[in-house]
């Protein structure tokens, strides 16, 4: 019987940056912001769209009559947000709002600096508070203050702006860069907390299934073939073959080797799955199916409860195993 403990957690952040070319009706628009001016577009039945929308809702047709609006407006909806995190407009709590500008049809959501939801209401007037060095981006608009001076709460806490937009020759404003960020905490499974913790001491750690007696590494807590827990574990060693690869030619952005290298499944010995790291030690195009390759660790005072504690697998110098022995683990 296995000892239970509590199962691994850690914070992860995920994120890119978004690159967007804005086309001729979002860089007028995003090329006004920049000159503290909001603008939307006309559609056929007279409405006025801002933000702006490429196409006419009613006809398909493309839209190009621009319109000057007003940085003040009334809001028709809103919503509180008790917590921000992180890169919101404004880091304190704060309201989101559906506000029509005057001169516009449509709604466009933004923050609104106020300190408590009492503070808010449907129908109040507010006015956009503009950045102090504007850049052709919507967060050119910090946020929207209540117009009434008894409303008004002061500048709100704002977040660090990244460089966020790009000029064409012309001076228009034709290209916008918005970070993507998703921040949560990870939990593992008990038993891979257990693999995770093993990896932590130098060990492979891997499990049975009971019924069809296939290993899993990392483990899987039941067999995806016989779907019964796979309570046995099994200590496997550092040693295995390459089944299949892929050798690296391309950059990309936080690339920390330089190409070309291969990235491969190995199949350790004694496991029924394989599972996917670098091949280093030798030159990418010596790299081939069958080759014997053995886990290079890293320092031990880097070791951690992480697959990362081996910085990669390199050529063990053995002959290449048969092609039979690993064509049903390809």
């Amino acid at each position: 019987m296995i000892a239970e403990e509590t199962p691994l957690s850690a914070p992860l952040d995920i994120g890119f940056d978004y690159t967007r070319s804005l086309g001729g009706v979002f860089s007028h628009f995003m090329t006004e912001l920049a000159n503290r001016r909001i603008t939307g577009v006309r559609g056929s039945d007279g409405t006025v769209h801002v933000p702006p929308v490429e196409y006419d809702p009613n006809t398909a047709e493309a839209l190009s009559e621009f319109v000057e609006v007003a940085d003040v407006g009334t809001v028709r909806a809103w919503s509180w947000c008790a917590q921000p995190v992180e890169r919101q407009p404004i880091q304190r709590p704060f309201a989101w709002a559906l506000i029509t500008l005057d001169g516009a049809d449509t709604a466009m959501l933004h923050a609104v600096n106020v300190t408590s939801p009492e503070a808010m209401r449907t129908g109040m007037r507010v006015r956009a508070r503009w950045a102090d060095e504007p850049i052709g981006h919507i967060t050119d608009i910090a946020y929207f203050d209540p117009v009434d001076d008894a409303e008004r709460v002061g500048d709100a806490p704002t977040p660090a702006r990244p460089p966020a937009a790009r000029e064409d020759a012309g001076g228009a404003v034709d290209t916008v860069i918005t970070p993507i960020h998703l921040s949560y905490t990870h939990s593992v499974s008990p038993e891979e907390s257990r693999y995770l913790r093993a990896l932590a001491e130098g060990r492979m750690l891997a499990q049975r299934c009971p019924a069809c007696e296939k290993v899993y590494i990392p483990p899987r807590g039941a067999c995806p073939t016989c779907g019964v827990p796979t309570t046995t574990e099994v200590e496997l060693p550092d040693t295995g073959i390459v089944t299949t690869f892929c050798i690296v030619n391309v950059p990309f952005l936080g690339q920390r080797i330089t190409p070309p290298y291969v990235a491969a499944y190995i199949l350790l010995d004694g496991a029924d799955i394989p599972f996917l790291h670098l091949v280093l030690g030798c030159e990418a195009d010596e790299v081939r199916m069958g080759m014997r390759v053995r886990a290079v660790w890293k320092p031990r005072e880097e070791w951690e409860t992480s697959l990362q504690n081996v910085d990669h697998f390199e050529p063990t110098g053995e002959p290449d195993a048969p092609y039979d022995s690993y064509a049903h683990h390809l």
